[in-house]
């Protein structure tokens, strides 16, 4: 018998820390410690990044924030047409193939509703997507952070225990990067997402903390590394980092995480992480791993390529080390209607479109349809939550033939509200400018 649990919407929030009533900062405190005594493990690091960690350790002794690494080279998605290795269609009213990846258009989900249909939610993938049995997929979890040793776990296993309901979205760290370049004409490495690298959807599993705690999770634990059964990804330059994997401190994985076998109702899509995947919200994507197969538990500190040659912000205005790892996304808006569309003048339109935050609920969007000279208060259609989008509209009557400039600046319930300018970093991470939307009134 399938235990439902307790099933939270959207507001679910949980207080800071974790349930086992530990602080983050404990094991921040606790992890930097061992890192600066040595005993930190970076498995698929590059020597020369490990050296640049260690070094970067002695120059923080004294400090309380963990060492940073410089940037690796990093493979390059090419825009193209064909998508190989994503299972699901992609048509082309929905959907730009950029390389690997699929990126929605984002006037491809007016109509759609809150939740992001499977067929229109975005794909990235650093290879291709796995077709696994379900039937034979097992979870293993295990480390010196368990106190009694390797356990797996069956589908039917996670399904028996205590299900969650969590509504979030899921967004590349990299949404928006185009505009370094188109808008801030400075261009940064990678896929070139414009702002359709998000979905958001309703996500049913068992909570990482309940599969942690029967696995036995000792206190001598402070990270938690699932690992994917993707492919291992190969660099453009030849460099093999293994299978896709990035640690969580115990005690996020304690808190929120979830263990997701559904999206919307139905079993998780073989482009979205079928038969399990990982759901961190409202952290950067990469950190909700897809297809997870494989979660060690340690005693000591974690580093994987994905969270120190990738995912820092690296570039002029941070040291020269690099950022933290990054950790939750930031506060965007989008219309859903295409760039350099043509709209029809003497007439009244309903702009739609939505805003995100991950670190509070969505309190208000302004819209300019004069390049920024005059804002009005849009109206919100949902009711705001942090880590989920909030669908919004205004009415917009132009009278003058020609170029136009749309703007959308979100405020969210920590008082930030969307900058005019990003700080620019080299690999095009968390982009949260107002996007200057182009439309021609005819």
């Amino acid at each position: 018998m399938i235990s439902t649990g307790t099933s939270a919407g959207p507001s679910e929030e949980n207080s800071a820390g974790n349930s086992e009533g530990i602080l983050e900062a404990e094991y921040d405190r606790r992890r930097g410690a061992q890192w600066l005594a040595g005993q930190a493990r970076a498995d698929g690091v590059a020597r020369r990044d490990m050296l640049r960690l260690v070094a970067a350790a002695g120059a923080l002794a004294g400090a309380a924030t963990l060492p940073m690494t410089l940037a690796a080279p990093r493979a390059r998605a090419a825009t193209g047409t064909a998508a190989p290795g994503i299972v699901k269609p992609l048509p082309a009213d929905r959907f730009t193939i950029r390389g690997t990846n699929a990126e929605t258009k984002f006037e491809a989900l007016a109509g759609t509703g809150f939740h992001t249909p499977a067929s229109h939610f975005f794909v990235r993938n650093h290879t291709a997507t796995p077709r696994i049995d379900a039937k034979t997929w097992r979870l293993r979890i295990w480390g010196d952070g368990l106190t009694g040793g390797e356990r797996e776990f069956t589908l039917a296993d996670l399904k028996r225990l205590p299900s969650t309901s969590r509504t979030a979205f899921v967004e590349c760290a990299g949404n928006g990067r185009s505009f370094f370049t188109t808008q801030q004409g400075r261009p940064a490495s990678g896929t070139a997402w414009t702002l359709g690298a998000i979905g958001n959807a309703r996500w049913r599993g068992v909570r990482l903390s309940e599969v942690l705690r029967r696995a036995g999770v000792s206190r001598d634990a402070v990270d938690v590394l699932p690992s994917g059964l993707d492919a291992e990804y190969v660099t453009d330059d030849g460099t093999n980092l293994g299978r896709v994997r990035r640690p969580l401190p115990l005690s996020k994985a304690l808190d929120d995480v979830i263990l997701a076998y559904e999206m919307n109702g139905a079993p998780l899509p073989a482009d979205h992480g079928y038969p399990v995947r990982v759901l961190v919200p409202g952290w950067v994507g990469i950190a909700s791993i897809k297809w997870v197969g494989d979660i060690e538990v340690a005693s000591t500190p974690l580093y994987s390529p994905w969270n120190t040659q990738f995912y820092r912000l690296f570039g002029e205005a941070y040291p020269p080390e690099g950022s933290a790892p990054l950790t939750r996304q930031t506060l965007k808006s989008a219309f859903e209607l295409p760039l350099n569309a043509s709209i029809e003048a003497s007439t009244t339109h309903h702009l739609t479109g939505r805003s995100w935050s991950a670190t509070g609920a969505i309190t208000r969007v302004d819209v300019s349809t004069d390049a920024g000279t005059t804002w009005r208060r849009a109206h919100l259609k949902d009711t705001p939550h942090r880590a989920t989008w909030t669908r919004w509209t205004t009415p917009w009557h132009p009278r003058t033939p020609g170029p136009a400039t749309l703007l959308a600046r979100a405020t969210d319930s920590t008082g930030r509200t969307q900058p005019e300018v990003t700080v620019h970093n080299a690999q095009g991470y968390l982009f949260d400018a107002v996007v200057r939307h182009a439309v021609k009134v005819v």
